[in-house]
């Protein structure tokens, strides 16, 4: 839904793309005796402390790749030494006629020929996008486009850097390098029909799936998944222009947009899985058992790169099975089941590595999300990690150390740590408190660490495997000072409606006198398998809200993740039922602190979070005096069909529990003063929820206040959306709570 489960957890994946926000995050003229200001708190750009450039590892163990400075070529680095070993790509340095000005992004082949870079980006969903491609031959210094009939999605090179495999018009196309060829694979492609090796819109959004193009080890073998969606309902919205957009009074007839979006209980994209053989020009349905209600959320070689490793997951997302196919003869052996009483977490089976002769892969069957190592036949080979905390991530094997790299909850839900274990004993690379990852080298030598925590801003450092400390790449130093002086976050535990801790953090305003007391804020999400309070630096509109003289507090409810596995499935069937009890019980708790006015309390949440505001103005346990709700789900019948299903099933066979989760059947019983919010071309939670909603509060006469962004979609992520969202909350609440 609101947060995605990348399907990105391979092995060596050094790409920082999130953090690649480089030194441009920081205002270096800002005054540290400067008062901070609502952008401080809210614009992105300026709140999000600086990162790292995007890092991928070489070949060799030994160095890295990295975009310049300047954007304007690719130069390789020493984890040693930090110094500069040589240049991959420079545009100044192109020979022959194709030339380029910039480029968005690179990657590099397999055996480091040939570099694969694209500029002219134009996003598709929140991920996906199109682009114009190009080949780079790095001893050549010559560059090749890999079509000229339009732009590109989703291209992938060929392990020798011979070949490119992308998709067009829904269709999915070979560029051959050496004879310049550019052949179409697939002609059946069609929008909003058809679609060959990219994903539909749920699939991207809740499967985390990007891409499905794969290529064998040998590049004689091109596999991929179709995805029908012509039963697909089709829906529309107007896509009215933001004063973001160069031409915002430039479209008097708005433009409609429409694209296939499966609500709960209505039809999915069927889906199969096909290889197409380069040397004969044919291709072949993989003989799976895919049912027209099932999903494929995986589909990948398996170590040797020859066979292709396939999981089905039924319409309730409770039953798995891991197919091993042969592309050749297409003939398919089940290699395992994971099944599930409530649902299964994508978190865990996509926490899936595929080596030479057995695979690595994710379950929460002990109750807690923990690896697997088994053999290509299914044999559990062992359990690799075991206890009452969830593994968060897996970095993968190191061969020479006979090590395998996780990430943990071990030191508390709150808390992320990477680890070491030898499937024995396990060992944290770092005892310390906070939000930790790791980045490794090709042969595991070396790691880049980020390491944050709530009152201390990220910190990279690259070490080597034994744990010497290599070189600080960035410590934020200058960004921690500008932000001494906000609001810090504090942690502590509430209780919940049934009497069971819940983990909770409190932020307290600037200048907080012990004396005195403040308004109250609760901020929630509460989604399930979610998590808000997380021991990790943040600066957002909470810390503005914060600033101007407000207590803002969280707590995570019965449902929320990486606790156990019984702790999250109780809402299994029920949203918005214990979610709802268990923000309650933690408002009442939080709102008898001495230094809290009971009487002037409020809530605010952001999708999951905005259904749940609605649910607690709505409850006969409500003591909020206002609330706010930024694009919310209003009924979960109008949401899409994987998410919503995978927690309550679908509404033929669930339709007390959809009846009890809606927000529409309590709008009469809404108490306090209501500010919702949505941006009107959200393409994931639809502004049709918020237009529902308000619609029933005009016809019962409910007074309420309203705003909407015009063209904005579910992130607010354009211009200064959020500084503005944020300056509507604070007077809101101004206006509610403060006193006279």
């Amino acid at each position: 839904m609101f947060f995605i489960y990348y399907n990105i957890m391979k092995l060596h994946n050094f790409l920082l793309a999130a953090l690649a926000l480089g030194a441009s995050a920081m205002t270096a003229s800002y005054s540290y005796g400067a008062r901070l200001t609502i952008d401080d708190y809210c614009d992105l750009k300026i709140a999000t402390p600086s990162g790292v450039k995007e890092m991928s590892p070489m070949a060799d163990g030994q160095s890295y790749s990295c975009i310049s400075d300047d954007g304007n070529s690719i130069e390789v680095y020493s984890y040693k030494t930090g110094k500069k070993i040589s240049t991959l790509f420079s545009i100044s340095n192109i020979k022959g006629e194709v030339k380029i000005s910039e480029f968005d992004g690179y990657s590099i082949s397999e055996n480091e020929k040939v570099i694969l870079l694209w500029n002219d980006t134009e996003k598709i969903y929140r991920h996906t996008f199109r682009a114009q491609y190009y080949v780079y031959d790095i001893a050549r210094q010559t560059m090749k486009r890999v079509s000229d009939n339009g732009a590109q999605q989703g291209a992938v090179l060929s392990h020798d850097g011979r070949c490119v495999a992308y998709q067009r018009d829904n269709n999915i196309f070979i560029s051959n390098l050496d004879y310049g060829t550019d052949y179409a694979v697939t002609t059946d492609g069609l929008r909003n029909n058809i679609i060959n090796g990219t994903p539909d819109w749920g699939y991207e959004e809740e499967f985390g799936v990007l891409n499905t193009i794969r290529w064998s080890s040998d590049d004689n073998t091109l596999a991929y998944i179709r995805f029908d969606e012509s039963k697909v309902p089709a829906y529309s919205f107007d896509n009215y222009r933001s004063f973001c957009d160069s031409d915002p009074l430039g479209d008097p007839y708005p433009e409609a947009y429409t694209y296939k979006y499966p609500l709960a209980g209505y039809p999915n994209s069927i889906v199969s899985v096909h290889a197409y053989d380069l040397n004969t020009k044919t291709t072949k349905k993989m003989d799976l058992p895919i049912g027209e209600k099932d999903y494929v959320p995986s589909m990948e070689f398996d170590g040797g790169g020859k066979n292709l490793m396939v999981m089905i997951l039924n319409r309730d997302q409770n039953h798995l099975d891991l197919y091993r196919v042969n592309p050749g003869s297409t003939v398919a052996h089940k290699v395992l089941t994971q099944e599930s009483k409530a649902w299964l977490s994508p978190q865990a089976y996509q926490m899936v590595d595929y080596g030479k002769n057995s695979f690595v892969i994710g379950s929460e069957q002990s109750g807690y999300r923990h690896l697997y190592l088994y053999d290509y036949s299914g044999n559990l080979l062992r359990q690799l990690t075991s206890g009452n905390f969830n593994v968060t991530e897996y970095y993968g094997y190191d061969t020479k150390r006979g090590i395998y790299y996780i990430q943990t909850t071990s030191l508390g839900a709150i808390n992320r740590n990477v680890a070491s274990t030898d499937g024995k004993s396990m060992k944290l690379l770092h005892n310390e408190a906070g939000t930790e990852s790791a980045w490794f080298s090709r042969n595991f030598d070396y790691y880049l660490r980020s390491y944050s925590n709530s009152t201390t801003p990220p910190v990279y450092e690259i070490y080597a495997s034994g744990g010497k400390k290599i070189m600080t790449v960035e410590d934020n130093a200058e960004y921690a000072a500008k932000y001494s002086g906000a609001p810090k976050m504090e942690f502590t535990k509430v209780r919940n409606a049934a009497g069971e801790d819940m983990n909770a953090y409190i932020i307290k305003p600037v200048d907080f006198d012990a004396s005195k007391q403040y308004p109250l804020m609760m901020y929630q999400y509460n989604g399930p398998d979610s998590q808000e309070v997380l021991n990790k630096w943040r600066m957002e509109g909470i810390f503005y809200i914060a600033s101007q003289g407000y207590v803002v507090a969280a707590v995570d409810g019965r449902g929320t993740g990486n606790r156990s596995r019984e702790w999250a499935n109780a809402v299994y069937c029920h949203l918005g039922e214990y979610e709802t009890a268990d923000q309650l019980a933690g408002a009442k708790e939080i709102s008898a602190l001495p230094y809290v006015d009971s009487e002037r309390t409020s809530c605010f949440g952001w999708s999951y979070g905005g259904y749940m505001t609605l649910m607690e103005l709505s409850d006969p346990a409500c003591k909020f005096k206002c609330g706010v709700s930024m694009a919310p789900v209003t009924d979960w019948r109008w949401y899409d069909s994987i998410y919503t299903e995978r927690y309550m099933t679908t509404p033929q066979q669930n339709e007390s529990g959809y009846d009890r989760a809606s927000a529409m059947d309590r709008t009469p019983n809404l108490r306090g003063r209501l500010l919702i919010m949505s941006g009107t071309s959200d393409d994931n939670v639809h502004y049709y929820n918020t237009l529902k909603y308000t619609s029933k509060l005009n016809y019962e006469g409910t007074v309420f206040d309203m705003m909407s962004f015009t063209g904005f979609e579910h992130s607010l992520r354009m211009c200064n959306a959020r500084s503005r969202l944020f300056a509507k909350v604070a007077d809101f609440l101004n206006t509610n709570l403060k006193n006279e």
